[in-house]
């Protein structure tokens, strides 16, 4: 053998001993690199050894080590083998033993919405209406005359039930219009200065597809549900360019330290939202993030269905690949409300509504034809149904829509599905659509749902995601955030406990999912579900390195709760968090 390989070698032998003396006892959020000395054909950027690889393939499920080049995995197995492919210029990085899996895919977001939210009256976890008063009674000191207020989040059902009115405010808010959404994104609460400007009184009649609330005496009470925010959301002036950038930022910043590496935004984009706003954020935002280097997580955008000739137009002219960072989803539609806003489409009565069973916020002949011209036109579809009768008209619509058109693969979803008929899961299944769900919203919605549809109705229908798997459905995790917040170890806790707030036990057992099928919901089932499962998903070679560390370094205590934080996160092989 020649000299200075024996040498080179040794070199590097005693390097790697060396390496794993001096960082035994280093915290991993202080990430101390070594360079590696091996000569390879394929050099890698980065290896990452001593730890514990969910790859999330199952070619090999599990590995200690990982090697990365130019922002794609090259190589992922035991130390000796990916070891093969560093050199004197490789950085090498000790995960002491911690748990890694690939970067978590939030399959549900209104991203800049969602920052936009952090920066305006935050009325998430209040819990009275004094609380309520007082947060918009603090947002107003110092307003100009006349500005808007914006905010939302509220949560009805975290109080006694009553729903807010305009009278609450309109004491403190005399000379500002106020806009305050619920949670849900599917209700919101207008003062009286905000119904004036939109010209809303006793005799202005409900929109198809939406509710105006009033009082006995017909008065409007402020409150505006689905497609009556219409009435409202245009008179607010739009939001700044450099505000919606400022949003992106802020909520990258809090997905990447949540271990999210990708999103399928929905945009700003609700019933009553202009159709105009998540093009305006494709050109005026994310063209601008991509180009200024200010994008450090990966988006897959959707559209209104509305719009899927200009989409279609787009794809057809530049690629569902914008760049590395942008892919261009499909398009979005709504069918029903939600829950919390008692307009989600049931088959039978809410309990305390016994004539109210949801609203059907679109006309089905209408989102129909729409459906079948986007279809036509390869684009994927996704319809917005929480109610069971919601979810199977979608289903139904889905199967006609098939059915004249080429076989090919579309991976039609349904978002949200949280309440379904006997049989439906098993409908998921033949007829190949997603089940694209948000776990955490249990957590508010176990309460609210028995009271609302009764005990063996709520047990029996909601949240199925174990039935869901059984029939062999494609399982896709999301936030919806900022509905809720973007947390996949939550999402991932709640799912396999399904310990709704103030319980002790779990609602409905029988639908707790063990820890891989809830990190592929999160991971290769939710990449899967955007026609991303050749680049993302799984710590496979090929793939981009986009990977979180975990805080664990227990496989098995961790398979028992679900209970871990996130380290660290990397997008491309490059350190994004902390």
């Amino acid at each position: 053998m020649n000299f200075w390989v024996i040498l080179s070698t040794s070199v590097a032998l005693v390097s790697i001993v060396l390496y794993h003396l001096l960082s035994a006892n280093t915290s991993l959020r202080d990430l101390k690199w070594l360079s590696s000395s091996i000569s390879s054909s394929e050099v890698a950027d980065l290896l990452v050894y001593n730890g514990i690889l969910y790859t999330g393939d199952p070619s090999l499920l599990f590995a200690d080590s990982m090697a990365i080049r130019d922002g794609r995995i090259l190589r992922v197995g035991n130390y000796s083998f990916v070891q093969e492919s560093t050199g004197d210029r490789t950085r090498v990085l000790n995960l002491q033993g911690k748990l890694v899996t690939s970067g978590f895919i939030d399959s549900h977001v209104h991203l800049i919405f969602g920052g936009l939210q952090m920066i305006r009256v935050q009325l998430r976890d209040v819990s009275s209406k004094e609380q309520f008063i007082n947060k918009v009674k603090d947002a107003i000191a110092g307003t100009k005359s006349g500005s808007w207020i914006l905010g939302g989040g509220w949560n009805n059902d975290l109080w006694d039930g009553k729903l807010p009115e305009a009278s609450w405010i309109d004491d403190i808010t005399p000379e500002n219009p106020v806009w305050l959404s619920r949670m849900d994104g599917h209700m919101g609460l207008a003062n009286s200065v905000a119904l004036q400007i939109a010209g809303i009184s006793d005799s202005t009649k409900d929109p198809a597809g939406g509710i105006i609330m009033r009082q006995s005496s017909g008065e409007p009470t402020g409150l505006l549900i689905d497609s009556a925010m219409e009435l409202v959301l245009p008179h607010i002036p739009e939001v700044s360019v450099d505000e919606r950038r400022k949003a992106l930022v802020k909520a990258t910043h809090l997905a990447l330290k949540r271990g999210v590496t990708t999103v399928v935004d929905f945009g700003r984009y609700f019933p009553g939202a202009s159709v105009e706003h998540p093009w305006e954020d494709l050109s005026d935002v994310y063209g601008w993030a991509d180009l200024s280097g200010n994008l450090q997580i990966r988006v897959c955008l959707f559209f209104p269905i509305d719009t899927w000739s200009r989409l279609h137009g787009l794809i057809k002219e530049k690629g569902k690949k914008l760049s590395e960072w942008i892919y261009l989803g499909g398009v979005k539609a709504f069918s029903d409300g939600s829950l919390g806003s008692n307009s989600a489409l049931f088959h039978e009565p809410y309990l305390n509504e016994p004539q109210n069973y949801g609203l059907q916020v679109r006309d089905f002949g209408e989102l129909f034809n729409l459906t079948v011209a986007s279809d036509r036109s390869g684009l994927q579809v996704a319809i917005h149904a929480i109610g069971d009768k919601a979810v199977d008209l979608i289903l139904d619509m889905y199967k006609l829509v098939a059915s004249p058109n080429e076989i090919r693969d579309r991976r039609l979803r349904i978002e949200h599905a949280q309440h379904l008929a006997p049989g439906t899961a098993d409908r998921f299944r033949r007829g190949k659509v997603v089940a694209s769900v948000q776990p955490d919203h249990l957590l508010y919605d176990a309460d609210p749902a028995i009271k609302k549809l009764g005990v063996e109705r709520a047990q029996k229908g909601s949240y199925l995601f174990q039935s869901l798997l059984d029939s062999g459905a494609l399982l896709a995790f999301g936030s919806d955030w900022p509905v809720a917040d973007i947390n996949p170890l939550s999402n991932i806790r709640t799912s396999m406990k399904r310990i709704p707030y103030g319980w002790t036990s779990s609602w409905n057992p029988s639908q707790q999912i063990k820890l891989t099928d809830a990190l592929n919901s999160h991971t290769i089932s939710a990449a899967h579900a955007c026609f991303l499962e050749e680049e993302l998903g799984s710590l496979s070679p090929g793939k981009l390195a986009d990977f979180v560390v975990l805080s664990t370094d227990s496989w098995e205590e961790f398979s028992k709760d679900g209970s871990a934080s996130v380290v660290a996160t990397f997008v491309g092989g490059q350190q994004a968090y902390p």
